[in-house]
């Protein structure tokens, strides 16, 4: 008899909860997150100064990931949570 072994396994279904999104970023404070590619610090900030200049935003934080690869580290996201109201996560490449 032979015996077959199915080595896949069913993927892990995890929900995903959104946060609403604000009315206005007038004042907000916003978190820039890059990932270390190459010109993604340049790209988020950029972004950042149109978010500033054109929608009212009152200041922006860089942040940087250890690698592309990875989630932010629990620094970053305790950091976030304490100085920022919006979060721009940004490539490069």
């Amino acid at each position: 008899m032979i015996e077959l072994l199915d080595p896949t396994v069913e993927a892990a279904k995890q929900p995903i909860a959104y946060v609403d999104r604000p009315g206005t970023l007038q004042g907000k404070r916003i978190g820039l997150i890059e990932n270390t590619k190459y010109n993604s610090d340049k790209l988020l900030l950029r972004i950042g100064e149109i978010l500033k200049s054109e929608y009212g935003a009152s200041e922006t934080r860089m942040f940087r990931k250890h690698n592309a690869s990875v989630p932010a580290h629990e620094e970053i996201i305790q950091e976030v949570r304490k100085t920022c109201d919006v979060i721009v996560a940004g490539i490069g490449d």
